[in-house]
């Protein structure tokens, strides 16, 4: 083992090294990043929200059970809470912030 790891060039560790250690994320980046996770957590919302109804259409037809139902409306009910509260956190942390006094 100590063998095979002498046999890795030196050299193409530490330029794997300075390539990494140059990578920072901007302002903008991670910002963007926040706000592609908020898009698709309000995404995953609605589509839940349709399943839950789909479900319910089926029930209507015969074609699924209560459980189902049920279960399917949980889960979006859940959903949407978790989203508003994640909402409610953003907001309050922007004001917190427009409070402060430089």
């Amino acid at each position: 083992m100590i063998q095979s790891l002498k046999s890795i060039p030196i050299q193409s560790i530490q330029t794997s090294n300075a390539l990494t250690s140059n990578v920072q994320a901007t302002p903008a980046e991670v910002t963007q990043s926040f706000g592609d996770f908020l898009q698709q957590a309000i995404e995953g919302v609605s589509a839940q929200e349709k399943e839950a109804q789909a479900t319910t259409v089926k029930f209507m037809a015969g074609q699924a059970d209560v459980s189902q139902v049920m279960i399917a409306s949980q889960q979006a009910e859940l959903s949407l809470q978790l989203t508003s509260q994640i909402r409610n956190r953003v907001v309050e942390a922007y004001q917190e912030i427009m409070r402060t006094q430089l």
